[in-house]
């Protein structure tokens, strides 16, 4: 029943139980190591730090028992002072290594044997010094080298060969100690080594089971089910494909042979569309032909319109205006209104026509982009609309960019657009136009604004478009198509166009021209007055 239950474990389920298992492992061995490590840091310790010092000690404590003896001798001998240096540094060396001695002590068995054999050393040197030293001293001092050099040749060297024999049973005793701390640092470092080796075969045997089970559950199953595919994708869409290994991959496989099973409904729906979409192409050719065909049609009407149609309407214009001129007066008021009708009609047809031309030839007759100086353009729109300004006008601009696009559609589209805001002026109040740019991403942003009458909201679309009128024909002059054409070229130079309703007053129109790559921004400000 456990076997069962583990074969259904998914396989990021079994790598984290595999991976968990074996970080525990690794955990207690880390534990174990880690107060092994602290138990070898104590040994070596006590090597290094303690016993190593303390024999060094002894060694130099018995040095200093030498100098003091060869000291007291050379004194008896000479009765010179000098010859008592060896016997002061002694002392003071013997001070030293048995205070450095007994620091470096701990508590324990052979600890307080040593602490023992120390004061057994200061007990024999105090001896010697009460016995020995300081009797030939104060001899010396008192009676002369000879008294002194007398009670040398009476005494023996038994108190000073028990204290050197004191110091050699302390420095026995201490390098037990050091022996029997170099050999615990030796056991745990051995216990480290084989806790180490413990640590790699875990990680050894534990890739080893991670090897095992990935080929089981995921390289094998997997090699089988790529093959398996290739079979579906070499077009046997009947071939059923079934997967062992582990949950995921029993899983991925049912997928996958879901995706054949449709794969294998839709091809015939596929093929059905092919033929549709061949079909469909076929017409999309037809009206290919069909709109090329329309547009050399549309060429021949331009051309019939700019040539033989205004022929005859320039000789209807010519003789009505002749009619005008000679029998003005002559006939009765009516024929003179119906001559003034006639005439007015032909001009106003020719002025239709010559707009429609212009607004057909947008984009179709081309002279090719090239970098356009909007100051410059701005400067000759001022001087086309002079007159039709007058004195009161005031034309301004600033922070015009330098564009790309053909110059003489663009200044088509300033004429059209300053000259709408001169037609439609408030009675008595004096003109103002102000066009500016502004740089917004990847285009140059361009507002014409006036003081005009303005534009309602609800005619905001339907000035764009072509001949429409929101006046009479008697109120103000022209065909109506002007913006049309503003808004075909906008649009043949990459832009878009349109009329800002939240100004309080006047008209304010905005258009966008994508900006020209490798010019750099520069703030220009150029302004005239009319």
């Amino acid at each position: 029943m456990t076997l069962l239950k583990i074969s259904t474990w998914t396989l990021r389920r079994r790598i984290l139980a595999l991976c968990v298992g074996v970080a525990l492992i690794l955990g207690v061995l880390g534990v174990v190591a880690a107060f092994t490590a602290a138990g070898s840091n104590r040994q070596l310790d006590d090597v290094v730090n303690r016993a190593s010092p303390m024999r060094a000690a002894g060694e130099r404590l018995n040095t200093a028992m030498v100098d003091q003896e060869t000291g007291i001798r050379g004194y008896a001998i000479s009765g010179r002072t000098s010859n008592l240096k060896p016997y002061d540094s002694g002392l003071l060396s013997e001070k030293q290594q048995i205070t450095q001695i007994d620091g470096l002590l701990r508590s324990g068995p052979l600890e307080d044997k040593v602490r023992a054999d120390l004061a057994e050393v200061q007990r024999r040197a105090q001896a010697w010094h009460t016995d020995v030293a300081d009797p030939i001293l104060n001899a010396v001092r008192t009676q002369g080298p000879d008294a002194g050099q007398e009670l040398i040749d009476a005494s023996t060297t038994t108190e000073f060969d028990a204290l050197r024999s004191a110091i050699d049973n302390m420095q026995t005793d201490i390098s037990t100690i050091r022996a029997q701390s170099a050999t615990a640092a030796k056991e745990t470092s051995q216990q480290m080594v084989a806790l180490q080796i413990a640590a790699a075969g875990i990680i050894v045997l534990a890739g080893a089971a991670l090897m095992l089970t990935l080929d089981r559950l995921v390289s094998r199953p997997v090699t089988k089910l790529a093959s398996q595919v290739r079979e579906v994708a070499e077009g046997d869409y009947d071939k059923h494909i079934d997967a062992h290994g582990s949950p995921e991959l029993r899983g991925l496989a049912d997928d996958v042979d879901g995706m054949r099973k449709q794969i294998a409904a839709e091809l015939t729906e596929v093929r059905e569309a092919r033929q549709q979409v061949e079909w469909i192409n076929e017409q999309l050719k037809l009206q290919t032909e069909e709109l090329t065909r329309s547009n050399r049609d549309l060429e021949q009407f331009a051309y019939v319109a700019s040539h033989d149609l205004q022929e005859p309407l320039r000789k209807v214009a010519s003789f009505t205006q002749l009619l005008q001129r000679r029998y003005s007066g002559q006939l009765d008021e009516r024929a003179d209104q119906y001559i003034a009708f006639a005439v007015d009609g032909a001009q106003r047809m020719q002025r239709l026509i010559n707009d429609l031309l212009a607004f057909s030839r947008i984009g179709r007759l081309t002279s090719g982009f090239t970098d356009v100086d909007l100051d410059k353009v701005l400067a000759e729109v001022k001087s086309q609309l002079e007159i039709r300004a007058g004195e009161d006008a005031e034309i301004t601009w600033a922070d015009l960019p330098t564009v790309e696009g053909e110059e003489p559609l663009l200044t088509t589209l300033f004429v059209n657009l300053l000259g709408n805001s001169l037609k439609f002026k408030r009675p008595d109040v004096p003109p103002k136009i102000t066009v500016t740019g502004e740089r917004n991403g990847d285009e140059w942003r361009i507002n014409v604004r006036d003081n005009g009458i303005g534009i309602e909201a609800e005619f905001a679309d339907k000035v764009f478009v072509i001949f429409q009128r929101l006046h009479a024909r008697d109120a103000y002059e022209g065909t109506g198509i002007g913006l049309a054409i503003v808004k075909k070229i906008v649009e043949y130079h990459g832009g878009r166009i349109w009329i800002d309703l939240e100004v309080a007053e006047g008209t304010s129109i905005w258009f966008t021209l994508p900006v020209l790559a490798g010019v750099p921004v520069q703030e220009k400000v150029k302004e005239g007055a009319l």
